[in-house]
């Protein structure tokens, strides 16, 4: 399986991103939220990634977090939702509100989402409600999230000032989790002056 690609935003069409990656174009299909989140064309962009297959069909799909990734094979897990479906899910809500409302077995909202219907929606909760929590703690907490998201933008924006991915590891690990972008990029430099 290809579990993510690192290469250059090539492209942006109104349901996917085209990445170049050493000289070939994939096209990746995305939730409009993670779009909306790439950065500008010709930048580098890192994304995790899910191959669906199926006999007359062979597509990529993008995510801007582990935590979306997961939640999407989750949601392709249940039966009648296809990825379409997923990424429209993914697209209306974040993934820590879309955990929240399977949670709290709120079908109404659920149901807003394109493509699912009341019998769909019902599926997914009944289905979903209980593998997304663990020790009554939602997987997908917003504040992990958004912790994973400032990790990931850190490690992303060293990158991009040439350091290796080796290096930009060591020097975020034990980072504060709730740092923002910026402090985690403050705290990332520092570590690697003093080791310098």
């Amino acid at each position: 399986m290809i579990a993510f690609l690192d290469g250059q935003l090539a492209g942006k069409t109104l349901s996917s991103a085209l990445i170049s990656v050493g000289g070939v174009g994939f096209e990746v299909g995305m939730s409009q939220r993670s779009l909306a989140e790439l950065p500008q064309m010709g930048e580098r962009v890192t994304l995790y990634t899910y191959l669906s297959v199926r006999e007359d069909d062979l597509s990529l799909f993008g995510f801007g977090s582990l935590e979306e990734r997961e939640l999407f094979e989750k949601l392709i897990s249940v039966s009648g939702v296809g990825p379409k479906v997923a990424l429209a899910a993914l697209s209306s809500y974040e993934p820590g509100k879309l955990v929240e409302l399977i949670a709290s077995q709120d079908v109404a909202a659920v149901q807003k989402i394109p493509g699912i219907g009341k019998k769909t929606a019902s599926r997914i909760i009944l289905e979903l409600k209980g593998s997304l929590e663990m020790d009554g703690e939602s997987l997908f907490g917003q504040q992990k999230a958004q912790a994973s998201a400032a990790l990931a933008a850190a490690q992303e924006a060293l990158l991009s000032m040439g350091f290796t991915s080796a290096e930009a590891s060591v020097a975020l690990k034990d980072a504060p989790e709730d740092a923002t972008e910026g402090a985690l990029l403050q705290y990332a430099l520092k570590r690697l002056g003093s080791q310098g």
